[in-house]
Order: structure tokens, then C-alpha cells, then sequence
């Protein structure tokens, strides 16, 4: 089962140096096949970003995405974006400058949506119970969903114990994503 680590400001600072601290410190611990930059409350993102891309190498192994920005990715040479769910008309143009894209999905017609705009993988949420998130999806709607899907469908939401994770491999998604489950 992948696993998709998502940072977030309150929990790994939007200043650079204590960004990169915390990142490798996830990636000691749980060794995340894939991490998203995402802080929605920064002033100067491309500071983080490029702090990610200067520790690269310590990456290794890891695909970086950052979130929303796809220009930005495709200038710095990340693998790909995470687009949310209001930028469903993105998909394209980030597939035209070559990237990963990973669509937030939140229900099969997103999901179906997104597929035949070219996203290589979705992830759906909520699945289980997220601080101001709305109602959880459920396991038995991620394993509908993801059953109705070709591309690659990672559970998110309210995921935070091995419990949830292996509730969620069990549905036979992808993988998973996760804010909180990547923080001590």
C-alpha cells in the first residue's frame, strides 16, 4: 500500500529550515512514497519549495508534488501536483507540461470526471471522520468507488492510525494520504 504524506503548516511550519526538519524526520519514521508541499497560509511558497528541492537527494525515491501550483511544478522540476477539487479544468494543462497529477475527489462523478481529464490517480475523501471536512465517505464508498475507477484512487481523511490503513488496503485502493497519520 503507498503512502502519500501531506504537509500542513500547523503541523510542519511554513518557515523553510523547520519545514525540511520535519519532512525528513517523516521520512524516517514512515518512509512515505510520495510527499505533497501543501500551505495554504504562506506568503512565499517558492521558498519551500525550493528548500524541498535543495534536500532532493535525501529524497531519493520519494515524489515530490507540490499542491495546486502546476506552473510552478513544471518550472522546478517537480514530478507532479495535487489539484483540488475546484480545479478540475487544470488537469489538462498540467498534463501538458508532463506532470503527475493527483485530482481531490469527492464522490465517483469527480472521480470519473477526473479520469477522463487524463489524472493519473484521485484521492477520495473524507473517509473517515476530519475536523471541518463534512460527513465521512465511509470504507464501503472508497471500495465503490475505487472499483468503478482505472486510474490509481488513494483513501484520504481521518486517516491517522494503521487501523484506518489497513481498513483502507483492505477496499484495494492504491494507497493512502494523509496529513495527521505522518505527524508524532
Amino acid at each position: 500500500m503507498k503512502k502519500y504524506c501531506i504537509s500542513d503548516p500547523s503541523f510542519y511550519s511554513s518557515n523553510p529550515t523547520q519545514f525540511i526538519g520535519k519532512l525528513l524526520h517523516v521520512k524516517a519514521i514512515h518512509e512515505p512514497d510520495f510527499i505533497c508541499l501543501r500551505d495554504k497560509m504562506t506568503t512565499d511558497y517558492i521558498s519551500l519549495a525550493r528548500a524541498l528541492l535543495s534536500v532532493k537527494d535525501r529524497f531519493e525515491g520519494i515524489k515530490l508534488y507540490l499542491h495546486t501550483h502546476f506552473l510552478l511544478a513544471s518550472q522546478m522540476g517537480f514530478a507532479g501536483v495535487h489539484l483540488p477539487s475546484s480545479a478540475l479544468e487544470d488537469i489538462s494543462n498540467a498534463k501538458a507540461l508532463n506532470l503527475e497529477v493527483v485530482f481531490s475527489a469527492h464522490s465517483l462523478e469527480d472521480a470519473l470526471r477526473a479520469q477522463d481529464l487524463g489524472a493519473d490517480a484521485i484521492t477520495i475523501s473524507p473517509i473517515f471522520e476530519t475536523p471541518d471536512k463534512g460527513k465521512p465517505l465511509g470504507l464501503e464508498k472508497l471500495k465503490e468507488i475505487n472499483d468503478k475507477i482505472s486510474i490509481k484512487c488513494l483513501a484520504l481523511g481521518g486517516i491517522i492510525n494503521d487501523a484506518q490503513v489497513s481498513a483502507c488496503e483492505e477496499s484495494g485502493v492504491y494507497g493512502f494520504a494523509s496529513i495527521r497519520y505522518f505527524v508524532d
